[in-house]
């Protein structure tokens, strides 16, 4: 009799999980966890190295998901289920670099550099000064630096960055990329281009790592210290940092002759690899509807043994980075789904496409990749969801979720599809962030991008498989694959909404802006304040006393209740000063001084 009530018990709760659930077919959960340990510990595995684009461990994991995707019954979209194409690994000043000064000989890297979007070709000519290079004719601001100068077959010298260096919402941040201002530079008859840093603008004066990112503007592009700006300037009887000073505070032109010739040959060695993305697909099980399509996308590239300019936070270590919650964790997940996908009848009226990027920890470049060359009518794609660091579920049990403001009903959908006794949700509605989703959000798609948020071992060789959360990942997939489901199956296609800029609204490479030091929580988990998600060592925050967790509520005792008053505020700051940040450390009301 008791094992009946337990039988019949039991049937309840799958019947339970079925209404809850429909369409998703049972997975025993220590069988799900074992399937997600195989993936995650091959993919952050030492044999990997890190996975980095174009590398070894790049393409073997490449292999492997699109081995697992086969097993599952998915089919190469089109070819073999590759996207090939190609990085620009590393861009490095080559051996033939020069420069002198009416015949007095500099020394390349320490004096100048040149830049990633330079042609490889010199010039021996004057040079013009031509301050901030700006030619702005906008309605409510005016500058034009080459105004009544000739800069026809001439150097230019110019400043970098604007006279509003430490206003993130400054007018002339459309104007102050280095790129733009070399092309404008080249527009104006200029026959190459002097980058120099303020002191305002740049105290340390130090060369960043060279951008990847290096189309050729066409014309020698350096840039040069200050004190080899100043021996260019010593004629005239200026100096770069009175220059900056009077520009910023006048807003006047003063772009002058110098009187000084410049020698000069830039060459620059480019370091290409072939990598490539996966994509696979599920046909569509209704004849309507299976020419559209749901895309799920995890990135599985990460950034290899580290070093300089990997963006790893361990900025003086060398090793495996092996990226086992960033990104293992959101290919494991999609595998996960795409499995289920595949084993459930009736789950997917549209076509189920699943993709695994490389290039993402370069800049979204597998993603962006496929956004521009798609085999895919993109019209065609009903919603995308991407997976990014999905496998540190916390004790809160808070999953965040981004751009649920780009399609009409996402919210109520999600809320409709979560148990939120089991796992707790935050919303973002912005359809841009620093994932693959991006790429979508930009060909106006709807889009929703699933993490579990950063931690201390974000982009350090110490986010291992152990760490991983596998319980918490076999609670967070089904819901992903429920609302997937919901996606592939209504008969009524998704109405795309823009939801915030579809671009980094931030100031271009090379800008240094005023920071604290932090990770926020982007999707505003607490009310009435700011979390930080991680404090960097050795930044401001970390020296001042700041913890993770600590939730920022004032800045110099104005308050902080998001993000947007946390960027606001940070904007109004200059480096050096220091500034009282009042927190909630554990519910008590901390103020901490700290130094930018």
């Amino acid at each position: 009799m008791i094992l009946n009530y337990i039988m019949l018990f039991a049937t309840r709760l799958i019947l339970v999980a079925f209404l809850i659930f429909p369409g998703l077919s049972p997975k025993n959960q220590k069988a799900e966890v074992q399937e997600l340990q195989k993936h995650i510990r091959y993919l952050s595995s030492d044999a990997l190295r890190g996975r980095e684009t174009g590398s070894q461990g790049d393409s073997l994991s490449a292999v492997y998901i699109r081995n697992e995707l086969t097993s599952y019954g998915y089919k190469p979209f089109s070819g073999n289920g590759w996207q090939n194409f190609s990085v620009t690994k590393r861009v490095l000043a080559g051996k033939n670099n020069a420069l002198s000064v009416n015949g007095t000989a500099f020394e390349s890297q320490k004096d100048f550099t040149p830049f990633s979007f330079s042609s490889d070709s010199g010039l021996e000519a004057e040079v013009v000064f031509a301050g901030y290079g700006f030619n702005i004719n906008a309605d409510s601001l005016k500058w034009n630096d080459y105004h009544n100068i000739d800069v026809k077959g001439k150097w230019v010298l110019i400043l970098r960055s604007d006279p509003e260096t430490d206003n993130t919402r400054s007018r002339f941040i459309p104007f102050s990329g280095d790129r733009d201002k070399a092309l404008l530079a080249k527009d104006q008859g200029a026959a190459g281009i002097l980058f120099v840093s303020g002191a305002v603008s740049d105290p340390q004066d130090t060369f960043e790592a060279m951008s990847r990112e290096g189309f050729s503007v066409g014309i020698p592009s350096f840039r040069i210290k200050r004190e080899l700006a100043d021996f260019i300037l010593a004629k005239s009887n200026n100096s770069i940092t009175t220059l900056e000073k009077k520009l910023n505070e006048t807003r006047v032109p003063s772009s002058f002759n110098t009187g000084t010739s410049v020698k000069a040959n830039a060459e620059l060695t480019r370091e290409e690899a072939a990598t490539r993305n996966v994509v696979m697909f599920l046909p569509g099980e209704d004849s309507n509807l299976k020419n559209e399509y749901i895309v799920i996308g995890a990135h599985f590239d990460h950034l290899g043994m580290g070093g300089p300019g990997s963006s790893s936070r361990a900025i003086d270590t060398i090793g495996i980075h092996h990226g086992a919650d960033d990104n293992a964790s959101g290919v494991a997940m999609m595998l996960d789904m795409a499995e289920r996908f595949a084993t459930t009848k009736g789950s997917h009226k549209r076509g189920i496409i699943c993709i695994a990027f490389t290039g993402e920890e370069m800049g979204l470049l597998g993603s962006k990749y496929f956004a521009d060359h798609s085999p895919v009518d993109l019209s065609k794609v009903n919603a995308m969801i991407n997976l990014d660091m999905v496998g540190r579920l916390q004790e809160s049990n808070t999953i965040q979720i981004s751009g649920v403001g780009t399609a009409e009903g996402f919210k109520k959908l999600i809320y409709t599809d979560t148990d939120t006794t089991l796992i707790k949700i935050t919303l973002s509605d912005e359809g841009y962030g620093p994932s693959d989703h991006s790429s979508f959000y930009g060909k106006n798609i709807p889009v929703l991008f699933y993490t579990t948020g950063a931690h201390l071992d974000y982009h350090t060789p110490n986010d291992t498989w152990e760490k991983i959360n596998f319980k918490g990942m076999t609670e967070i997939s089904p819901l992903v694959y429920k609302l997937a489901s919901d996606l592939a199956t209504s008969p009524e296609r998704l109405k795309f909404r823009e939801s915030g800029p579809k671009t980094e609204s931030q100031r271009p490479y090379g800008r240094k802006g005023v920071t604290l030091g932090i990770m926020p929580d982007f999707a505003g988990s607490v009310k009435n304040g700011l979390r930080a998600d991680f404090v960097t060592p050795g930044k401001p925050a970390a020296l001042g006393g700041m913890k993770k967790g600590d939730i920022i509520t004032a800045i110099n005792g104005k308050t902080v209740n998001n993000i947007q008053d946390y960027m606001y505020r940070m904007g109004q700051l200059k480096h050096g000063e220091t500034i009282t940040v009042e927190v909630l450390r554990e519910g008590k009301k901390q103020v901490l001084l700290i130094q930018l």
